[in-house]
């Protein structure tokens, strides 16, 4: 509520839009959830859907020539970043994997993913993660 009368008072259109849309994002979760309010959890998991949506949407946008939307969905972007945790940098994602695969005792991808993304689900992005255990199984 802070963020969105800051907005109004700066009458920033970006955030005050981009805020309302993560206020609904978390009622509407809320809701499917069958809860009252969102865990601290839930809540970057419905912060992460969207910045993932935005970044898609960037994506297509840019490949299509409407660069005019691409710029709305960075600006939408940058917002939703704000309230999402730090992620961890490469080199500590590959010390975990290093970790997960010894936990894992194994070279199955499936495992060493599980292992890794029990202990570190909100601090890696995906995608990084999935490199860096290709590339370290692929050493072994």
């Amino acid at each position: 509520m802070d963020e969105m009368k800051t907005a109004m008072k700066a009458k920033d259109t970006v955030t005050l839009q981009t805020v309302r849309l993560i206020r609904s994002a978390f009622a509407n979760a809320a809701i499917d959830l069958k809860t009252q309010a969102l865990s601290d959890e839930q809540a970057v998991d419905v912060l992460k859907k969207m910045a993932k949506m935005r970044q898609e949407s960037i994506k297509m946008f840019a490949d299509g020539g409407a660069d005019d939307r691409a710029d709305a969905e960075r600006a939408e972007l940058k917002v939703i970043e704000r309230w999402l945790p730090e992620l961890a940098s490469e080199d500590q994602v590959r010390e975990w994997v290093q970790q997960a695969i010894a936990e894992a005792g194994s070279e199955n991808m499936g495992k060493v993913m599980g292992a890794l993304m029990k202990n570190h689900k909100a601090e890696v992005d995906g995608k990084v993660a999935q490199k860096i255990v290709k590339e370290e199984l692929a050493k072994q």
